[in-house]
């Protein structure tokens, strides 16, 4: 077995486009997938997990139908299952997400941004 340490850096590196994330580890059930987002994503929710997006660069939002959460470098947040919820970056915004394997990036919302799940990078 070779150990290395992940490097988000160059990772981020491989990729350009936006609100597709890209998972670089496992651990038991859980991805952790490193994300470029900008502008605004869906109103969605997800019934079956919580989910953690952790700010690597940049800052972001996370609207709620009753509040907000803002974010910016080093800072994390845990949303509920079953909350809906609403990413917004003015610029872009790295960040990684740590959810159960086979989550849909929009929930039951679909649309055209609707990622592919298991893009290894």
């Amino acid at each position: 077995m070779e150990y290395q340490a992940i490097n988000f850096s160059e990772k981020l590196g491989k990729f350009s486009d936006q609100w597709q994330a890209r998972v670089v580890a496992e651990m038991n059930d859980y991805q952790f997938k490193l994300v470029k987002i900008q502008g605004e994503f869906v109103w969605h929710e997800h019934d079956d997990t919580d989910e953690v997006f952790i700010v690597l660069e940049g800052k972001m939002v996370i609207e709620f139908r009753n509040g907000r959460v803002e974010m910016k470098t080093g800072e994390m947040f845990v949303i509920p299952k079953k909350v809906e919820h609403k990413p917004i970056a003015e610029n872009e915004c790295k960040i990684l997400l740590v959810e159960p394997r086979g989550v849909v990036n929009t929930g039951d919302s679909g649309g055209e941004l609707t990622a592919e799940n298991d893009v290894w990078i």
